[in-house]
């Protein structure tokens, strides 16, 4: 049984962090707990991007961006994996460099320290060379980079088909069990 925390940043791609949150719903036996955490900015572009945000459908529990008494704010509570989906360039500059001034930065720290499972799905294009190192660096400390780049083989129909592509590989990487497709099958 999992512990995760799925965080969403300001970045544009709310839609990866929906298709996530209902994913992980429909996976409900392969997980203890799930801990959310959104930026100010993430509410922003969810309700610019999909309407109004109404996180009080999903099972989870629900943190403030600077409640560092959240359990995964510490390595005690032994939470596996964080997911922040999607996962600004900002956000991604602060985990690289170790600044832990919200909830998600200091999760992040956490799960790096303690050896745990960093998945950042960033969404943002062109890169700067400043973005190309600071992945460099989290990958470096252990981090999975894991751009939103979708997957066109099983032919999606819909932009929810198409983000599913994302997600499933971020499940993936989270160690859940998912029917995705798959190269070769």
């Amino acid at each position: 049984m999992r512990k995760i925390v799925v965080a969403i940043s300001g970045s544009s791609g709310a839609i990866y962090a929906k298709i996530l949150l209902d994913k992980l719903v429909a996976l409900r036996p392969q997980w203890e707990a799930v801990g959310m955490v959104l930026s100010d900015n993430a509410k922003i572009n969810w309700e610019m991007e999909i309407g109004p945000v109404d996180l009080g459908v999903y099972p989870f529990n629900f943190y403030e961006k600077n409640d560092f008494y959240a359990p995964f704010a510490s390595g005690s509570a032994r939470y596996d994996t964080l997911i922040v989906c999607p996962c600004s360039m900002g956000t991604l500059a602060r985990i690289a460099t170790g600044v832990s001034n919200d909830l998600v930065t200091r999760a992040a720290d956490v799960v790096l320290k303690e050896r745990r499972r960093l998945i950042l799905v960033t969404r943002d294009t062109p890169l700067s060379l400043i973005h190309i190192n600071n992945m460099k660096t989290v990958t470096e400390a252990g981090g999975i980079i894991c751009p939103a780049t979708p997957s066109f083989y099983s032919k999606p129909e819909t932009v929810e088909e198409v983000a599913a592509t994302v997600v499933d590989r971020v499940l993936d990487l989270a160690g859940f069990e998912v029917k995705s497709y798959r190269w070769g099958e």
